[in-house]
């Protein structure tokens, strides 16, 4: 049974996917006078946490929050301290330690508040949520039809993949699919830490902590509200956290069954999971290929992690994310009515950006891994 839809919206403009990226597209597209429809699986903006840390590079997410005319309020969003670094052994050996003066090109910013000053910035309805994609065809003339959960379409004469690591508007352009990077992370969250986990938050420090060895580690950071949140690194078989109960029932096992793997490592650095508030959250980590690029397609391009999914061993997936938004949109203002011209000038600085920041993640994420780590790390931040 089809679902009768008598008056089909059509969109000039439609971006699927309200995250950082796709966010950052519609606020510079507005800011340039033009109008596009954002649709997003999330039932709303408040459906999900959207943790973490970011640090916000100058050359890519500033400028793009420059494009953006939200430069000022996104330093008001700013974590003081959190450029702060320490790089530690498995030992616990501090290996390198910096402070953080105030004056660093990548201030950190909680995600879920820069996600929200952009949403804030865009006209009301500008979002539609609850609007899971589950397909996009090609209607001829760069026009697309794209087929929601729910049976609903809507057409486009412009569409753009800012839908991530699994997009579904990618197949319109490639067939490449993310594959396994051979690391996975478990979150975890240490809540209220100066007072309830008083030595993790020492181990920490005031920002960022790598706590690195042969093949696994400790990636940490403080949060604005005084909580740790701790990605732990393994290099696994991809199937290993499938044979894991990360479920809440299971999280005593799920701590063991990762300790298992930090059995001869600092018990300072053991506790940032032991001591874990609530459950563990496994991820795999995927990648695209480096150089991942297509021919042109008319009406649609892609953004972000649905055009260059990297490990986040670059600090770059949500710089990059946004800094294409805003060249989108440049692009598309700077040529209007040539979609095609603006899509071709677009894509011609995104595929080389995208490959040598691909290239560099790829590359330190061996490095932060070698059997000799933390070296590799310690020579990377010396240049070497």
């Amino acid at each position: 049974m089809t679902t009768h839809q008598p008056h089909r919206p059509h969109h000039p403009i439609a971006i699927v996917g309200a995250g950082l990226g796709g966010l950052t597209l519609a606020r510079v597209l507005h800011v340039n006078g033009v109008q596009a429809a954002l649709y997003d699986l999330e039932a709303s903006s408040a459906a999900r946490g959207q943790g973490g840390m970011l640090d916000i590079h100058e050359e890519s997410g500033q400028a793009a929050l420059r494009a953006a005319d939200l430069y000022e309020e996104f330093r008001a969003l700013i974590h003081p301290g959190g450029e702060a670094m320490r790089v530690l052994d498995k030992d616990a050996v501090v290996r390198k330690e910096e402070v953080d003066e105030g004056d660093g090109g990548r201030p950190e910013v909680e995600r879920g508040h820069l996600r929200d000053l952009l949403l804030g910035s865009l006209p009301e309805g500008a979002v539609h949520w609850g609007a899971k994609v589950t397909g996009a065809r090609a209607l001829g003339g760069g026009r697309h039809e794209v087929t929601l959960a729910d049976g609903s379409t809507f057409t486009t004469d412009l569409l753009i993949g800012a839908d991530g690591a699994w997009s579904r508007i990618r197949p319109l352009v490639s067939d490449a699919t993310p594959a396994y990077s051979g690391l996975s992370f478990i979150e975890a969250d240490l809540v209220d830490a100066d007072v309830r986990h008083p030595d993790s938050a020492a181990v920490v420090g005031d920002g960022m902590l790598f706590a690195l060895g042969a093949g696994k580690g400790f990636l940490a950071h403080r949060e604005p509200d005084g909580s740790l949140h701790v990605y732990t690194a393994l290099k696994a078989p991809e199937e290993w956290i499938s044979t894991v109960d990360f479920t809440a029932d299971g999280t005593g096992l799920a701590k063991a069954a990762v300790l298992e793997h930090f059995a001869d490592w600092d018990k300072s650095l053991r506790a940032l999971i032991e001591d874990a508030d609530g459950a563990l959250v496994p991820r795999r980590i995927h990648t695209l290929p480096i150089g991942h690029r297509w021919d042109r397609v008319p009406g649609v391009t892609l953004l972000g992690d649905a055009a260059h999914l990297m490990s986040p061993f670059a600090g770059e997936g949500a710089n990059l994310a946004m800094l294409d938004g805003a060249e989108l949109a440049g692009a598309i203002a700077a040529h209007p009515g040539d979609t095609e011209a603006a899509l071709a000038a677009y894509e011609e600085t995104l595929f080389p950006r995208s490959e040598n920041a691909a290239a560099e993640s790829a590359d330190s994420l061996v490095r932060c891994f070698r059997e000799d780590s933390p070296q590799g790390l310690l020579d990377m931040f010396a240049g070497n």
